[in-house]
């Protein structure tokens, strides 16, 4: 897809603004529109010059511009991101989900499936799991609970070209990941979380048996596969009152 059919302007070599700037600002319009939102991963340089028509030397000076402004962000080994707007300290902790962390600390449980089908997602969402617009996946809605009551509400959306025929597992007494590693046999390797605090909207609410407006905390993941391709984005809303999420720190 160029950048005219995306509703964006097309490089113009015969003005004089130079090719690099151009670039650059096609990129910002991108973020600044929501189309390649916080944490979404860019193509590698071949790919996105491939897809200005420039020189791999003209991208990088319009991605190291970006870079310097603080709109993206290089990581060795895994490519060019969008930054986030929000300050976000790096956390050591293993990846594990909320039903296996209860699991190992002996809490039971009791999960409520709200949504599972298939849907188009937002088109933040379709970006950071690196799907083309209108391609469907698998939105699953829970509700887990211990004997005190909902202490957390998650909303996954997951790719359904990974794991065909997902929407028909009973979440209610299977784990997400559990059946992405067992049922499909994905390797899930790593994952970005983000931490902040929310007002509970009437839905979260709801959900979590507060009062709309009360303090939650919400937690923002994209998960990825050995190969480094993203299968599942999540937000998870946690009843503060309910349950604490501590971390383990490591000085290096």
């Amino acid at each position: 897809m160029t950048a005219d059919e995306r509703g964006l302007p097309g490089i113009q070599r015969d003005v004089p603004t130079a090719i690099h700037v151009q670039i650059s600002e096609h990129i910002r319009l991108r973020i600044a529109g929501g189309e390649w939102p916080a944490h979404y991963r860019l193509k590698s340089e071949p790919e996105l010059a491939q897809e200005f028509g420039v020189s791999r030397g003209t991208l990088r000076r319009a991605l190291t511009t970006l870079i310097e402004e603080g709109l993206l962000r290089q990581v060795r080994g895994r490519g060019t991101f969008v930054t986030s707007t929000t300050i976000e300290p790096a956390i050591a902790q293993k990846l594990s989900t909320l039903s296996e962390d209860f699991a190992s600390q002996g809490v039971v449980t009791t999960t409520t499936v709200r949504e599972c089908s298939l849907i188009v997602p937002p088109r933040p969402v379709a970006a950071l799991l690196d799907l083309a617009p209108g391609t469907p996946v698998l939105s699953l809605t829970r509700v887990r609970a211990t004997d005190e009551g909902p202490v957390a509400l998650l909303s996954n959306f997951v790719r359904t070209d990974l794991a065909p025929g997902i929407e028909e597992v009973d979440f209610t007494a299977s784990s997400l990941f559990g059946v992405l590693e067992g049922t499909y046999g994905l390797k899930i390797a790593t994952a970005r979380r983000t931490f902040g605090a929310e007002a509970a909207t009437a839905e979260v609410a709801e959900a979590l048996a507060l009062d709309e407006g009360a303090p939650v905390q919400y937690l923002q993941q994209v998960t990825y596969l050995a190969d480094d391709r993203p299968v599942e984005y999540s937000d998870v809303w946690i009843h503060s009152g309910r349950l604490r999420v501590t971390s383990l720190l490591v000085r290096r």
